[in-house]
């Protein structure tokens, strides 16, 4: 049986972490993972927030390529987060611009982290990796 407070630890620290996203506190939003991390964002080699990351510095300089490559996010809906012991899903939709190019898309998206002791240990996001990249295309 999972220990209750392990599951509230990991929806604090989820719950966290969307709250600064919104609220565009990187530094914040950064702080809660941990210094080594199994980071991973699937996807095409044009859009330039994917692939791998493992320490902390490098997950500092992931959340800031939104604002640099995107306009403000025109929908950023989370629909569910799902939680079993150190594991949370989280699922949404977003549309975001691109602002080299003018296109907009659509991401129907999930992230799975793994929390412990208060830090994200595993974050890996899968989202619409052909809509962003084709949004990347001029």
């Amino acid at each position: 049986m999972i220990p209750m407070q392990t599951e509230q630890s990991t929806r604090g620290t989820v719950d966290a972490f969307f709250n600064h996203f919104g609220a565009g506190e990187f530094s914040a939003l950064v702080d809660l993972f941990a210094e080594q991390v199994d980071f991973d964002v699937a996807g095409a080699s044009n859009v330039p927030w994917t692939g791998t990351r493992s320490n902390k510095k490098e997950v500092s300089e992931f959340f800031p390529l939104f604002s640099k490559y995107l306009t403000a996010p025109e929908e950023f809906n989370l629909s569910t987060i799902i939680v079993d012991g150190e594991h949370a899903v989280a699922t949404g939709r977003n549309v975001f611009g691109v602002l080299a190019t003018g296109k907009k898309f659509t991401n129907d998206f999930a992230i799975h982290f793994t929390v412990s002791n208060g830090k994200i240990i595993r974050y890996h996001m899968y989202e619409d990796s052909h809509a962003i990249s084709a949004a990347f295309t001029a």
